[in-house]
């Protein structure tokens, strides 16, 4: 395939490696999180060139990656790697607020299974509380 043509957005997402399948990688597209030059794109079929910017947000990451080169196959990732170029700004540094989160709470050796009284209290404490 010559670069003019361009290539399916969703196959290059797969072919790079961004996501583990082309239907993922299609839900994706479909579902308007993507953009790519800065226009949000809806469509699985847009043909991706080399040279355009692609936006789109992958867990808390946001992730700004500038097309370099049409794949041919889903290779090995070194190759995948050099299908894009990553202009995504730096990860923040973990913060202390961030800490307690994603550390699991430690109960008392024998304390047994928390009680939905237990679970309330954790989430108040936790400020999940739900309304």
């Amino acid at each position: 395939m010559n670069d003019a043509a361009g290539l399916r957005l969703d196959k290059w997402l797969w072919f790079a490696r961004f996501f583990k399948s082309r239907s993922q990688a299609t839900q994706f597209c479909q579902a308007g999180k993507l953009r790519v030059d800065g226009t949000i794109v809806k469509k699985a079929h847009f043909a991706v060139r080399p040279g355009q910017v692609l936006t789109f947000a992958r867990g808390r990451q946001v992730r700004v990656i500038k097309v370099v080169a049409l794949g041919t196959r889903r290779g090995p990732a070194p190759e995948a790697q050099a299908l894009y170029e990553d202009l995504s700004p730096p990860m923040p540094a973990a913060t202390a607020s961030d800490a307690p989160a994603s550390a699991p709470l430690a109960r008392e050796p024998g304390a047994g299974r928390p009680t939905k009284r237990d679970r309330r209290q954790l989430d108040r404490l936790l400020g999940q509380e739900e309304l």
